[in-house]
């Protein structure tokens, strides 16, 4: 394989760059008892103001595999793919509502997980440890995915074994132990501007050298014709409901996974939580011009096998290499980011939740940072040992669990959030009907897709797995809490007050 030494180069500058501000980053605001506790080392000592708060969660929401993934769909089946521009625009008036909410409860109570907070509602540590659990198996492929990112773009510029995801991981691995989310923090300035600058280029320079956007469409369409299934510009009948289904549970399980959370509860007031679901749809917008790279692709006679190098083999095409080297650094640093919040997250909640959840002895804050930055290296080196040691479609299809396993959270933090109705052991319940309702229908799918054809009243209805299982979930959960209610069951303790919501 020809090694691209111009783009190559370009992109070496750049990553070294985003290395040099990750090290620092454990000086910047550095407090005088050092990163020796969750609160500074796991959410940056709840510091962050709007600016900062709006680049991190740019950062840990669009990552390597989305500038990947996205246009890889519309390049490989068409308009199905567009899914993630609707559940964008739902996701943030959702998170408007729900997330300044728990962001007060947790930060009045000093709940560093979602988890801590169900715990502390519900007074039921199983089902915080379900919660705990469920983010910890959700993120797991979502870290290797940012891998497979990255992996894509080494292999574009013909950089081919193991060793130079080894070495951009260990990097990863060691700045994110020193400087704790400060790092993904600092670097998410450098990616965002990095990938506006990236996006815009692409989508302004390659359709005037490609004969406009008609052009582009037309060929588009053409060329989705041939493919086996044929593809589309537009969406089918059929699927309408699978469509509409994957937006709404993709967004309802957004702000659930771990990483969400740990953005969110880093910054310094509600407000700025605010603030930021009203400012987040800007990258909505940079979504969609990154979906259109897609259909770019099939315009500029991109041919491969597989459609997630369509993007870093467009840009080797179309631009000169200097600037093809510096839109594939924007990509890598879009996996750095986001690995590291999910890493720290998942430290987080294996160190509060599981760990400290279950032992006799309270950690001290210093042993919660020290495990929680050995849990996060263990976290990165597995997530590492997962894409160099399974075939990468390993990680897209357990992916798909992801979002249908996150879903199941909603009654017990969401709705947990406004109301105390439900039981904890039917929430627990309801939680294992939804996730065991969801995996099955996704498993016997063979993991090839999450949109399942549910056969209701004589008619098929193929929509995501993660919506029926909620239903489901829902279901159990309110049944079983009126049958325990009836029967005077404990309802568990609850440590929060009106006045920590408000």
């Amino acid at each position: 394989m020809t090694v691209h030494w111009t783009a190559l180069i370009v992109f070496g500058v750049f990553f070294l760059f985003v290395t040099l501000a990750g090290f620092w980053a454990a000086r910047w605001r550095r407090p005088v008892a050092g990163l020796h506790s969750l609160d500074e080392w796991g959410l940056g000592g709840r510091s962050f103001g709007t600016w900062i708060t709006w680049f991190l969660m740019g950062g840990d929401l669009y990552t390597a595999y989305t500038v990947i993934a996205v246009p890889a769909a519309l390049y490989g089946g068409g308009a199905m793919g567009m899914f993630a521009l609707p559940y964008a625009v739902i996701a943030y008036p959702y998170m408007m509502v729900v997330m300044p909410r728990l962001w007060r409860v947790c930060q009045r109570k000093g709940y560093v997980t979602l988890a801590d907070f169900v715990r502390g509602r519900y007074g039921n540590r199983w089902l915080a440890l379900a919660i705990a659990l469920t983010g910890i198996l959700a993120l797991m492929p979502y870290i290797a995915l940012q891998l497979v990112g990255m992996k894509v773009v080494f292999a574009a510029m013909g950089l081919t074994g193991e060793l130079p995801l080894i070495i951009a991981f260990v990097i990863l691995a060691t700045y994110t132990y020193s400087s704790g989310l400060r790092a993904p923090a600092v670097i998410a300035v450098v990616k965002d501007v990095m990938l506006y600058v990236m996006v815009f280029v692409a989508v302004i320079y390659l359709p005037i050298k490609l004969g406009g956007y008609a052009h582009i469409f037309s060929v588009a369409s053409a060329q989705l014709a041939t493919h086996k299934p044929a593809g589309s510009i537009f969406l089918k009948p059929q699927q309408y409901l699978g469509y509409s289904t994957l937006a709404i549970g993709s967004a309802i399980a957004l702000m659930l996974y771990p990483h969400t959370a740990t953005a969110v509860l880093s910054a310094k007031d509600a407000n700025v939580v605010r603030r930021n679901a009203a400012l987040l749809p800007a990258y909505s917008f940079l979504l969609g011009l990154i979906a259109l790279l897609g259909y770019i692709a099939l315009a500029a006679g991109v041919q491969t096998k597989d459609p997630q190098a369509s993007v870093p083999l467009l840009f080797l095409k179309m631009f000169p290499e200097s600037v093809a080297g510096f839109c594939l650094a924007a990509i890598a640093v879009g996996a750095l980011v986001p690995a590291a919040i999910m890493s720290i997250a998942a430290a987080n909640l294996f160190t509060r939740n599981l760990l400290g959840g279950f032992v006799r002895t309270p950690l001290t804050n210093k042993q919660e940072s020290t495990v929680a930055k050995l849990v996060s290296l263990a976290v990165k080196f597995g997530a590492l040992w997962f894409v160099l040691k399974l075939p990468t479609t390993y990680a897209i299809e357990m992916q798909l669990l992801g979002g249908v396993w996150m879903t199941q959270l909603f009654p017990a933090v969401v709705i947990g959030a406004f109301s105390r109705w439900f039981n904890p052991w039917a929430l627990l319940c309801g939680w294992a009907a939804g996730m065991y309702c969801g995996t099955w229908m996704a498993w016997s799918l063979g993991l090839k897709s999450s949109v399942y054809p549910l056969h209701l009243f004589g008619g098929t209805y193929a929509m995501y797995a993660a919506v029926p299982a909620l239903v489901l979930n829902l279901a159990v959960s309110v049944v079983l809490t009126a049958l325990l209610r009836a029967s005077k069951a404990g309802e568990g303790s609850d440590a929060t007050v009106a006045e920590d919501y408000a």
